[in-house]
């Protein structure tokens, strides 16, 4: 039997964290579907390619195998009809049929039967205003006459039946369930006319219909006990369905995917017992999302724990649903937290023990929770549990110079299931700016720690995470403890190592206290809070043990020893960042001749004074050996005489650096690598010792483009705008602010060298129109890509998720991404998808920031992958 704690870590997590339910463990997608009820003789679809081809599809697409299988087995977990209600629009099935009908042919496919509930609100509108019925409402509720009621009910009709037909194309059996489906009382005859209540259910239809193999369409019309059929508004409809069938999801489909906080930001998950007063206080919260709140929390408070409410494009259901990162707005009622600073304000202390016992293994597990118990007698602490102990965190103050430590966190199957351990996090982050913790490296959701930290390090099997540590010196303080002293550190500091063998002594755990940064559950998870928190992966710092002979020299001990020549740059002092970071390489030698005998700010490692090296200078060096890796970070045309002296250093010597050029000048030399990682093999990087670091404008329309060069029916267009840090430090008109305020610069519009680049890696020729503008740093793209074929905007979205998936540093995402997002984040952005009416072109959008993964990142992942480290190595991840 898995340990709370572990089964926790295979719920999955989104970015507030959702979590399925605890101790169920993961089983192959093939065995979670042969535990789903049988087919009746009357579905006479074929399931088992089909099924295993959507599923890989799904995989590839939208989230991990581990994720894929969770869920499916969550969902197949009840009931066919208690799986999810979903509530469609009108204008969901005007603008969006295709992609809702897709995602509901997926989970059809699958073996899943979600109710589905439409209305036609805007269709409706659009009829009475052309039968000269000027639409009335009273608090937003339709007045509905008989020709109201007659347009209304025919509309329904059409709708159905378009929507079950094009279901019917995809290969899904679909039933209407148009008449019947709810029986009502008028809300207020005198008052709104023939608007019903909703008073009862025709559950046996629903599950009739599913039990012989067909998904249930139901409209929003509802009958009285003597047959006259009543309006009700599609929302209703679906929550008094929800309150009938208790699903463990309902889902209500949003032209905008969900709801948006003061900032514009799309709120993840709102946890409704925690939040609800916070939320209804905010001067923001106004008009229709108040509303809708308002309502769903009426809603969920008639409705089982396990049920949540989901806001969601349709283009992002299976997202939504098979993901732990999710797509749109999740809300459910979570739970009441409870905290304690001492073991006296618990009310039942054996209960305790017992919460404590569930995640230890092995004979001494009492003793071991009992010295635990002694520790926290004697010290200061924080608890924090719901009334039922189902979830329980226990954090260390910070002291004596220890950061605050996240020592315990223990979830039951029911605690995940009511999303108690969002809760609880959520309050973590508001009362603890600052936290530790560690895992194991082996563990299967290492990624999700890294999405909920800030920063990282590996030593030895153990992963330390921290985040809203922000002191440059702090950090490296941390990383340095921890990286010097391994598992040494981890065994004496360790809380669980000490408790364990205390135990079995009798010995105190804690005579020699030092800073700890573990936690007692053997594998603690943690998310992060509902609102405000931009998170993002920490430092990945697992090396290669066995770097490439010839590159990072096998023999000589320490870190990889780097020279930079332009370090004034931009870029440069990005890079110089980078690398005071990571573990595993020094920057030995900065050449500037302006700055020559001044002190390099921003590197703590060592102090280095800038010098103004000669190409002699750099000739010896590389003689030798004295560097494993040269940066050129010169303006275009001036790095020639560096990399020739370092070719004639070579010469006669043993010793054979890399060279990493972030210039222009090499970018078409067939005798050197070009250096995109996520376009180039990774091999022929790793084995290069000279690599021409791409541009910051053309790794972004690559990377924008590459997925369809296959489709295309044309050239591409490429409007590209870039702040002004592109045009480096040297003054020019390009980067004068007040020549930027309220303009935009275009420049080189035709033959620009970005243009020559990207259409000579791609193979298609590329029309690029770059700009300036006022902002500093980051580029945005904005490419119209003409295809030989049609194609949806949901085929395009799927064929750059498959084409990205894995990588680190490419987001894909549904909206077009902002410059703003992107502004010192280490990848790049990719969305929009619009295609125009013919669906023969495609607008995609790219964001990057220029001096990050448009030259410093992507020149550490080069140097990374050719000086034998992990690719990510000292880079935090988006």
């Amino acid at each position: 039997m898995l340990s709370a704690a572990a089964v926790a870590l295979r719920a999955g997590a989104r970015r507030t964290v959702r979590r399925l339910p605890g101790k169920t463990r993961a089983i192959p997608v093939a065995a979670s579907l042969r535990r789903q009820r049988p087919f009746s003789t009357s579905a006479t679809r074929k399931t088992d390619l089909t099924t295993r081809g959507m599923i890989v599809q799904t995989l590839s697409s939208v989230g991990s195998k581990r994720e894929v299988q969770q869920y499916l087995s969550l969902f197949t977990s009840v009931s066919s009809q208690r799986f999810a209600v979903i509530k469609v629009g009108g204008a969901i099935l005007t603008d969006y049929l295709d992609e809702l009908c897709s995602s509901l042919a997926f989970l059809y496919t699958v073996g899943l039967y979600p109710v589905i509930v439409h209305g036609a609100g805007p269709q409706l509108n659009s009829l009475l205003e052309q039968a000269g019925v000027e639409p009335q409402f009273e608090e937003g509720i339709r007045v509905t006459d008989v020709k109201t009621l007659r347009v209304a009910r025919d509309l329904f009709m059409r709708e159905n039946l378009k929507l079950v037909n094009k279901l019917e194309e995809k290969g899904v059996h679909a039933q209407p369930l148009t008449i019947g489906m709810f029986r009502a009382e008028y809300l207020n005859k005198e008052k709104w006319g023939l608007v019903g209540k909703v008073t009862g259910v025709n559950k046996q239809a629903i599950e009739t219909a599913i039990s012989n193999g067909y998904l249930p369409i139901l409209t929003s019309m509802a009958e009285t006990d003597d047959g006259q059929i009543l309006n009700v508004n599609a929302d209703v409809a679906a929550a008094e369905l929800a309150r009938a069938l208790e699903p463990l999801k309902v889902v209500y489909l949003s032209e905008k995917g969900g709801l948006f906080d003061a900032a514009g930001q799309k709120i993840s998950a709102i946890n409704l017992d925690e939040e609800f007063d916070h939320l209804m206080s905010q001067e923001w919260v106004k008009y229709g999302t108040r509303l809708k709140i308002k309502e769903i929390k009426e809603l969920l408070d008639t409705l089982p724990r396990a049920t949540s409410v989901a806001i969601i494009h349709p283009g992002d259901l299976q997202k939504e649903l098979f993901t732990d990162s999710g797509a749109g707005t999740l809300i459910r009622r979570g739970s009441k937290l409870l905290s304690a600073t001492s073991l006296s304000e618990f009310e039942d202390l054996d209960a305790l023990k017992s919460v404590l016992v569930r995640d230890r293994e092995g004979p001494d597990a009492k003793e071991t929770v009992d010295k635990y118990l002694e520790y926290l007698n004697e010290n200061d602490f924080k608890a924090y549990y719901d009334g039922d102990m189902n979830a329980l965190a226990i954090v260390l103050p910070a002291k004596d110079g220890r950061q605050a430590t996240l020592a315990t966190l223990t979830i039951t199957k029911s605690g995940w299931l009511t999303n108690v351990a969002d809760n609880i996090f959520t309050v973590l982050k508001k009362e603890h700016p600052s936290l530790v913790w560690t895992v194991k490296e082996d563990d299967e959701n290492l990624g999700w720690f890294f999405d909920k930290a800030d920063g990282s390090i590996t030593r030895d099997g153990d992963v330390m995470f921290w985040y809203g540590i922000d002191n440059g010196d702090e950090i490296m303080r941390l990383m340095k403890d921890f990286t010097l002293n391994g598992r040494a550190m981890l065994g004496d500091s360790n809380l669980e190592s000490r408790l364990h063998r205390a135990a079995k002594t009798g010995s105190k755990p804690f005579a020699q206290q030092t800073r700890s940064y573990s936690t007692l559950a053997r594998r603690p998870v943690v998310s992060a809070p509902a609102f405000g928190l931009n998170t993002g992966r920490g430092y990945v710092t697992q090396t290669n043990p066995n770097p490439p002979i010839g590159k990072k020299n096998a023999s000589k001990e320490g870190p990889a020893r780097v020279a930079l020549i332009g370090a004034r740059g931009y870029t440069g002092q990005e890079l110089v960042r980078l690398l005071d970071s990571h573990p595993n390489m020094d920057l030995r030698h900065v050449s500037s001749r302006e700055l020559a005998g001044q002190k390099l700010e921003g590197y703590n490692k060592s102090e280095v004074i800038y010098e103004s090296l000669s190409p002699d200078d750099v000739r010896d060096m590389e003689k030798r050996g004295d560097i494993d890796c040269w940066v050129m970070a010169l303006p275009n045309g001036v790095c020639k005489p560096f990399v020739e002296a370092v070719y004639e250093g070579r010469k006669g010597s043993n010793h054979k650096s890399v060279i990493v050029d972030l210039s222009a000048d090499y970018r078409f030399d067939n005798s050197w690598t070009y250096g995109l990682p996520e376009l180039v093999q990774r091999n022929n990087i790793a084995d290069a010792t000279q690599i021409a670091n791409p541009g910051c404008y053309a790794t972004a329309a690559q990377l924008g483009i590459a997925p369809l060069v296959e489709h295309l029916g044309g050239m591409p267009h490429i409007f590209g705008v870039s702040g002004y840090s592109g045009a480096g430090t040297k003054p020019s008109p390009k980067n004068d602010v007040d020549n930027l305020t309220n303009n935009l610069i275009p420049y080189s519009l035709t033959g620009h060298i970005h243009e020559r680049e990207v259409s000579s890696q791609l193979g298609a020729q590329v029309a690029f129109i770059p700009h300036v503008a006022v902002w500093f740093r980051g580029i945005h793209h904005t490419i119209s890509i003409p295809l030989k074929q049609s194609m949806t905007s949901r085929d395009i979205r799927q064929i750059y998720q498959d084409r990205y998936a894995g990588e680190k540093l490419v987001k894909v995402v549904g909206e077009a991404p902002l410059v703003k997002n992107i502004s010192g984040k280490h990848g790049v952005e990719i969305g929009g998808f619009e295609v125009d009416k013919t669906g023969k072109r495609v607008v995609v959008c790219a964001t990057i920031d220029n001096l990050l993964k448009g030259a410093a990142t992507q020149c550490l992942q080069n140097m990374n992958l050719a000086l034998g480290y992990a690719e990510y190595e000292g880079i935090p991840i988006m």
